[in-house]
């Protein structure tokens, strides 16, 4: 399915929704509308001026750990990940392999796959991408009262107990922004 499919995403959303889970909804898409767009679209000019096609930014966030942190991806695994063919993928591959952000290796267990891993260059532009999105961020929250910003803590610290975002916190906290 493609994003582009609103046919096929509207099929797919078709479980039941109370109307308590489509209020939260949204709100949640207003409030990330919000942070996506409050830093004055720093973000989007950053990826614009990357010369990344969507695809090769999220390809380039997974194997820069922002995801399920794999070493390193086969291209199948990654089309499969993010809904798109793997012919598809393979060329978002090879744009990444050509601008040196990540390389393709064997993969140690079968000589026969390759893999796909980000590249040190690859890693530097993951990092300003974080850091220009933490930026927003903290700006944002630096506009907050202090009672906001306790209800929105205590909002998100409910949320750390799934494994997937509290992975992703762990490696953000963890990366060296200075």
């Amino acid at each position: 399915m493609h994003a582009t499919d609103l046919k096929a995403i509207a099929e797919a959303s078709r479980k039941e929704t109370s109307p308590a889970e489509k209020d939260s909804a949204a709100r949640m898409a207003a409030l990330m509308h919000h942070m996506f767009l409050y830093d004055r679209g720093n973000q989007l000019r950053v990826v614009e001026e990357s010369g990344l096609s969507m695809t090769q930014c999220k390809v380039l966030l997974e194997l820069g750990g922002l995801g399920r942190s794999a070493e390193a991806w086969q291209v199948s695994d990654l089309a499969e990940l993010f809904g798109v063919s793997v012919p598809s993928m393979s060329r978002a591959v090879d744009a990444l392999v050509k601008a040196k952000l990540a390389n393709r290796v064997e993969d140690p267990s079968d000589r026969r796959v390759r893999r796909v891993k980000i590249t040190a260059k690859g890693k530097s532009l993951v990092a300003t991408l974080v850091t220009v999105r933490l930026t927003g961020i903290e700006s944002f929250v630096a506009t907050l009262s202090a009672a906001q910003r306790r209800k929105l803590d205590a909002a998100v610290e409910a949320l750390m107990e799934r494994e997937d975002i509290a992975q992703t916190y762990e490696h953000l906290k963890g990366s060296d922004r200075s």
